[in-house]
C-alpha cells in the first residue's frame, strides 16, 4: 500500500481491479478544504487514458512489475519477440505496444514489461539510431540552424530535423519524445 502523496510519474497502480500507470500527477492545496491529488491515468491493458482525483493520504496499491530483455523479432499483425536466454518466443498486439510502434526496429533489444506472469508492454531504450528514408534535400552550409523540416525515418514515423539532414543519413531519436537529438 502507498499514499496518493507518493505518486509518481511512471508508478503503476491497481485501482478499481484496473492496472494503471501514473502519466502526470499534481498535488493541490487550496485554500479551503483538504488537499487532493490530481492525477492523468493510462489503463496498461486497455490503453485508455483517463484524469482521476484522489484524496491526499488515501491509501492506493502499489502495482509490482516485472521486466525481462527481450528482443524484437518482426511484425506479421502481431508483435513478436525472443527471450535471449531461453529462446522463447511472445507476440503482443498493437494496443500494449502502442506509439512505441514507431522506434522499433528488428533485432533491437527491449524490454518486456510482465503483471502477474503475463507480458503487458515493452519498454523502448531511450535513444534509437535509425535511417532518414525521406526528407527534402538539405542546404549546403547550415549546419548550426535553429529551423527543423519534417523527415521520415525507417520505422515510418515523422520527426523534425535540422536543415542539413539528408535522405539516407543516420540520426539518433529520443524515444520518450519523439525528437531529433544529433546526426549520427
Amino acid at each position: 500500500m502507498i499514499s496518493s502523496n507518493d505518486l509518481k510519474n511512471g508508478m503503476a497502480i491497481e485501482y478499481d481491479g484496473d492496472l494503471l500507470e501514473v502519466i502526470y500527477f499534481q498535488h493541490v492545496k487550496p485554500g479551503k478544504g483538504g488537499a487532493f491529488v490530481r492525477t492523468k491515468l493510462k489503463n496498461l491493458l486497455t490503453g485508455a487514458i483517463f484524469e482521476k482525483t484522489f484524496r491526499a493520504g488515501e491509501k492506493l496499491n502499489q502495482a509490482i512489475l516485472e521486466t525481462k530483455k527481450m528482443q524484437y523479432l518482426y511484425k506479421d499483425g502481431h508483435y513478436n519477440f525472443m527471450d535471449n536466454t531461453s529462446y522463447e518466443q511472445m507476440s503482443l498486439d498493437e494496443n500494449q505496444i502502442g506509439d512505441r510502434k514507431y522506434f522499433l526496429l528488428e533485432n533491437m533489444e527491449v524490454s518486456m514489461v510482465f503483471y502477474k506472469g503475463k507480458a503487458i508492454s515493452i519498454q523502448l531504450p531511450t535513444f534509437v539510431e535509425v535511417k532518414i528514408t525521406d526528407t527534402e534535400p538539405g542546404i549546403k552550409g547550415d549546419t548550426v540552424s535553429s529551423s527543423f523540416k519534417p523527415a521520415e525515418i525507417e520505422t515510418g514515423a515523422k520527426v523534425q530535423v535540422p536543415l542539413f539532414i539528408e535522405k539516407g543519413d543516420l540520426i539518433r531519436v529520443d524515444t520518450r519524445t519523439g525528437e531529433y537529438i544529433t546526426r549520427v
